[in-house]
C-alpha cells in the first residue's frame, strides 16, 4: 500500500514516515501543500494522510481539488481540534479526521479501516428509477442521522450539528431538484430514505 504523507512538521513527518514504513507501507512525504497536491495528482496513492495547516496551499484547498478529480481516500491528521474543523473536513470529503496529539496505534487502526472501506469504492452500478449510481446501498431503508453519520463518515452523531442535513441538502440539489420525480425523502422524526414513491393525491411527499 502506497501512502502520501503531507505534513510540514519535520519531527512528526520523520516519525510517521519511519513508523508507517516499519508497518509495511510505502510512504512518500512532502512538507509543502502545493508539492503535495502535485504529487497526489501525478501518481495514484492508496491513501493520503493530510495536515490542514501547510505552507503553499492548506489541506482544505488540497482536498477540494482532489475531490473534484479523484476518489483517493483521505485521512486528516491535524492539530485543528474544533468541532467545526472536523465537520468541515468531513463535508469536504475526508474519510477520517484524527486530531494531534495522537496515538500511533490508533492512527494505524484508522488507516486500516479507511483502506478496507476503499475496497468498496470499486464501481458497482445501481439504479433507482432513472438515477444510476456507482455505489448505492440500503435502497428503501429508512436511515437515521446517526446511522448515516456512522456509515458514511465513521463518526458518532452529535445532535447539535447539522453535517448530515447539509450533506442531504447537497445531494438533493444534484439528484432531486432538477427533476420531477424525487428520490430522497424525509421520514419525519426518523431520518431519510432513497426510493421511488408513487405519484398522485395519496402519495407521501417529503
Amino acid at each position: 500500500m502506497h501512502i502520501l504523507l503531507i505534513e510540514d512538521d519535520t519531527k512528526t513527518g520523520e516519525y510517521l514516515k519511519k513508523g508507517l514504513g516499519e508497518s509495511g507501507y510505502k510512504v512518500d512525504w512532502t512538507q509543502h501543500g502545493t508539492d503535495g497536491l502535485h504529487m497526489a495528482l501525478e501518481q495514484r496513492y492508496d491513501l493520503i494522510v493530510l495536515d490542514v495547516m501547510l505552507p503553499g496551499i492548506d489541506g482544505w484547498q488540497i482536498i477540494e481539488v482532489l475531490r473534484a478529480k479523484q476518489d483517493v481516500p483521505v485521512l486528516f491528521l491535524t492539530a485543528r481540534d474544533q468541532l467545526q474543523d472536523r465537520i468541515r473536513g468531513l463535508e469536504l470529503g475526508a474519510d477520517d479526521y484524527l486530531v494531534k496529539p495522537f496515538s500511533f496505534t490508533e492512527l494505524l487502526l484508522r488507516i486500516r479501516t479507511v483502506l478496507r472501506r476503499g475496497v468498496v469504492r470499486e464501481p458497482d452500478h445501481f439504479h433507482v428509477a432513472d438515477l444510476e449510481l456507482d455505489l448505492l446501498r440500503r435502497e428503501g431503508d429508512v436511515l437515521s442521522r446517526a446511522q448515516i453519520a456512522s456509515e458514511v463518515w465513521d463518526m458518532n452523531f452529535d445532535s447539535d450539528t447539522n453535517v448530515v442535513d447539509v450533506a442531504i441538502k447537497r445531494l438533493r440539489s444534484k439528484i432531486d431538484l432538477p427533476y420531477p420525480v424525487k428520490l430522497i425523502h424525509t421520514v419525519r422524526g426518523i431520518g431519510y430514505v432513497c426510493e421511488v414513491r408513487p405519484c398522485g393525491p395519496d402519495a407521501n411527499h417529503p
